[in-house]
């Protein structure tokens, strides 16, 4: 990555209960402290058990997982659009993620796609070049969101079941370690009350308050958490993805 002494905080940041989203509005919006806050504890989780070796970190933006695998993996290549709305001084390269990659093949042992695919107009084509790129043996992490508001328009094209996660695995000779949902009904509602109350209310302190009440107060229920266990299947917020490259 280039600059890393350059780079900072974004999305997340790291606080003595974990990663946190964070509450500048730049960063993240109000509307999103909700879902930011559940990811940055699935993120954590599945970079903490797979990231490894050189890492490839495809469609990366402002690379807000950087803290999250520096010190786990050997060292990390960063790719993102040219016309990303993410624009930064970290790029290594500058792709089209809808046509072939080039680069060699074979050289990465991790290949981190965080909420990408969704805005790929080709993504078996992008699921191919990954498993190109891969190491034999090494592994994808792959998240997407699912039962989600239209973003970054007009470039949000898809939303993918986990029986299309796992198409696309079998069509690419990917070995499928570990596909499942986070969040269920409850999470999907609470992120949809969350976005409209950040278009009623733009206060920061307002704002925060509401974000502290949802993901603390209801998501602490008991009862909350096993009608999100039990609905998670069928309302998922969205689908986290292992998959790896066998030898």
């Amino acid at each position: 990555m280039k600059n890393k002494n350059l780079w900072t905080e974004t999305k997340f940041v790291k606080t003595e209960r974990g990663y946190q989203p964070s509450t500048n509005p730049e960063y993240v919006g109000y509307g999103s402290l909700f879902i930011a806050s559940m990811q940055s504890q699935v993120y954590e989780k599945i970079i903490n058990q797979h990231a490894r070796g050189i890492l490839l970190d495809l469609g990366c933006g402002n690379v807000p997982l950087y803290d999250m695998y520096k010190d786990k993996v050997i060292d990390n290549i960063c790719v993102d659009w040219g016309n990303s709305l993410h624009k930064n001084s970290y790029l290594d390269y500058e792709f089209d993620l809808n046509a072939e990659i080039p680069l060699k093949s074979e050289q990465f042992d991790t290949i981190l796609i965080t909420d990408v695919l969704e805005h790929i107009a080709n993504p078996n084509k992008l699921m191919s070049e990954v498993a190109r790129l891969l190491k034999p043996s090494g592994k994808i992490i792959l998240t997407v969101p699912f039962l989600y508001w239209l973003h970054e328009q007009p470039y949000d094209y898809f939303r993918y079941t986990a029986f299309a996660l796992n198409m696309f695995c079998q069509t690419n000779n990917l070995t499928v370690v570990e596909l499942e949902p986070y969040g269920g009904a409850p999470e999907v509602i609470l992120d949809i009350i969350a976005k409209h109350i950040s278009f009623l209310q733009k206060k920061s302190a307002f704002a925060s308050q509401i974000h502290l009440f949802l993901s603390r107060t209801l998501m602490s229920s008991s009862f909350v958490q096993k009608l999100s266990s039990k609905t998670a299947k069928i309302f998922p917020l969205g689908y986290y993805l292992i998959a790896s490259k066998p030898e």
